[in-house]
């Protein structure tokens, strides 16, 4: 069964991999690329600082730093490290035929840090904002940044999801944690 899923993911990855042109080489190339993304992550900061104030919008900052943090280090040791699964641009039986713009500097995939990564912060951004308007463009977003991995040759679709769930799962377990403390703290006020 385990190798029945795995082929397709092969397949399926070397399907979406195979549909490549010069311009989205250079447009998933960027969009993958973090530096790209800094705009957006200041201008939530300023929506995140006008809904809810400085005092508020510091904690929910080191919120996304704590999101980030754990998607990110959780992916690398839990996940590639312990499953140790070669990324397509790796994998000795496909490599000849993955289209990949840029070799990255890990051998190992599963799970994708910049799903991860990318579902973590727009899920918790999400929770904050609590508006569909929002929601969609960045869980849109969150997708796109996932799926120029596999364009790029470097990520298994099963890597993607895997890293999408662990990101979704990272953003509820840091929202749930800030509204604790933030009510241990109301509470706190209170009396």
């Amino acid at each position: 069964m385990l190798d029945f899923l795995i082929n397709i993911d092969v397949e399926l990855f070397l399907f979406l991999n195979s549909l490549n042109s010069s311009f989205f080489d250079w447009l998933m190339f960027q969009i993958s690329a973090k530096a790209t993304w800094v705009p957006l992550y200041l201008a939530t900061m300023l929506f995140v600082w006008k809904k809810f104030g400085w005092k508020k919008a510091l904690f929910i900052l080191l919120a996304f730093i704590i999101v980030i943090t754990i998607g990110d280090q959780s992916s690398v040791h839990l996940f590639k490290f312990k499953f140790e699964r070669l990324r397509p641009c790796f994998n000795p039986n496909i490599s000849d035929i993955v289209h990949t713009v840029k070799l990255p500097n890990g051998r190992f995939g599963f799970v994708s840090s910049h799903a991860t990564n990318s579902f973590a912060f727009a899920v918790l951004a999400s929770l904050f904002f609590k508006n569909i308007k929002f929601t969609i463009p960045i869980i849109i977003w969150a997708a796109i940044v996932s799926y120029s991995r596999v364009y790029l040759g470097v990520h298994y679709p099963a890597d993607i999801f895997g890293g999408a769930i662990l990101g979704i799962f990272s953003a509820y377990i840091v929202y749930f944690a800030f509204n604790f403390i933030e009510g241990r703290f109301n509470k706190k006020e209170l009396l």
